[in-house]
């Protein structure tokens, strides 16, 4: 190939080019969108069905309830582990294949699951889902980003967001009425025909949406035809060894953790919320069966105002889109990374309010309608300061926000796994009550942090090493 970067034809899309995802028919950018946004919520929907029944599972296998609940935490802790392979991955070899590979793996280890002799098969299983299941979760966004611009992504990325939530609250509900009718081994079946399913519609139906790689097949095309080396995109005139892109990939993310305090306190508030999602598994069974004595299937009603709240929130996202348009102008077309805190200033007290509802209304003497409906603002506030968030963390650190983004899910997972296995022991010995009310108190103290932000985060980016030197990482 030529040396001079002057003799290259560079290979792009063209202005209405049919071959740009963006490009693409409304009509079919929403099924690619509704495809991905699906699996996202049946992905997240395997991670707590289990919960509904771990108690004949255990029982069965003459194991503990810490160690059934393992097959919780491995799942949990392979959703960290995942995006850190497979999301560099996915920008070497494009979208589609890492779906469809990762997808397949996980279908074919659900069968274990289902039919597993002994624990330790089971657990392994759990973990290798849960590594392989990430990679979905990782891509959406960016399959987003490639089909919609960016005025146009408030609605999408609305649908996207409210499944990792709207999964885990529909899968007791789902989980409660299967097992009680036909057993613990029947909530790996219904695992395996839903990620079956969307595995056949994301492989055969979601065509390549990276536009680096379909570039890349269109210039591999054109040298093909015209015999001329001289036609490259501009991820070809990218000389770094495959090594320096590794340690990119690999070591920022844990720079920008521990080096970071925007992303490090983010990341840090954003695994509360995830393990306060994944201790109401443990907690509303405790609760509901071993308070009130209700069975599997109705306690997995209560999960109802949880699920109503996420989507209420979801909802709103078109409203939070069109004040942050508001802000765009009046900011001449910049506004602060800080303007995306307004939502979550607002909403983070929903989350300590429903929580301190919930202690105090779980007596077992009490009727079930204060602890069940304390979810609706909980579910309600998980989405908006989720969402938040992320807006917030993409726009304080644009060039580097998918390792940002790597790292929060990395800490956020792992803490979400902990959780579950020392949630029960905390509910037993502090008591319902005051269990919840400690929980509560946790989510009140972080309603500080985008408040602190708000006032000093413009001034924490500009001491920031990573801005100074860039080239370090």
């Amino acid at each position: 190939m030529p040396d001079g970067k002057g003799e290259y034809q560079l290979v792009t899309f063209t202005p209405g080019d049919k071959e740009n995802p963006k490009n693409w028919s409304k009509l079919y950018k929403w099924y690619c969108t509704m495809v991905v946004a699906i699996t996202c919520f049946v992905l997240a929907f395997a991670s707590s069905v289990i919960t509904s029944d771990i108690a004949g599972m255990t029982e069965e296998f003459g194991v503990s309830e810490e160690i059934g609940l393992l097959t919780i935490t491995v799942f949990v802790v392979g959703f960290g582990v995942g995006p850190m392979v497979f999301a560099p991955l996915s920008e070497i070899y494009g979208r589609r294949v890492i779906y469809a590979s990762t997808l397949g793996v996980a279908v074919i280890f659900v069968i274990p699951c289902a039919v597993a002799k002994n624990i330790g098969t089971l657990i392994a299983c759990r973990l290798i889902d849960g590594i392989a299941f990430s990679a979905p979760m990782t891509l959406v966004g960016g399959t987003l980003a490639d089909l919609w611009r960016n005025e146009e992504r408030g609605i999408p990325m609305a649908a996207f967001s409210a499944a990792p939530f709207l999964g885990p609250a529909i899968g007791p509900l789902v989980g409660g009425f299967l097992s009680d009718a036909a057993g613990w081994r029947w909530l790996y079946w219904i695992q395996l025909i839903m990620s079956f399913v969307v595995w056949v519609a994301i492989t055969f139906t979601v065509p390549e949406t990276y536009a680096p790689i379909i570039l890349a097949r269109r210039a591999k095309k054109v040298r093909k035809e015209t015999n001329d080396d001289t036609h490259v995109t501009e991820q070809d005139l990218d000389l770094r060894p495959m090594s320096e892109r590794l340690r990119i990939f690999l070591i920022r993310p844990f720079q920008l953790l521990f080096g970071e305090l925007i992303v490090l306190l983010m990341s840090l508030y954003m695994s509360v919320l995830y393990g306060l999602l994944y201790m109401f598994f443990v907690a509303y069974p405790i609760v509901f069966e071993e308070g009130k004595g209700y069975s599997s299937g109705i306690t997995g009603l209560m999960f109802i105002p949880i699920a109503l709240g996420v989507c209420m929130s979801a909802a709103c996202a078109p409203l939070v889109n069109r004040h942050y348009m508001t802000m765009v102008h009046k900011y001449n077309g910049h506004p602060p990374a800080e303007v995306r805190l307004i939502p979550m200033m607002l909403s983070c007290w929903l989350v300590p309010i429903g929580l301190f509802i919930f202690a105090w209304t779980s007596y077992p003497h009490l009727i079930w309608v204060g602890p069940c409906l304390a979810g609706w603002p909980v579910g309600f506030g998980f989405l908006f300061l989720y969402n938040s968030a992320n807006n917030y963390i993409v726009d304080s650190y644009q060039h580097q926000a998918a390792s940002a983004l790597a790292a929060k899910t990395f800490i956020r997972s792992f803490w979400g796994a902990a959780t579950v296995l020392f949630t029960s022991q905390m509910y037993h010995r502090l008591g319902y009550q005051w269990a919840s009310t400690l929980l509560a108190f946790i989510g009140l103290a972080c309603c500080g942090i985008p408040f602190l932000f708000w006032k000093y985060g413009a001034a924490i980016r500009k001491k920031s090493k990573l801005k100074r030197d860039r080239r370090s990482l």
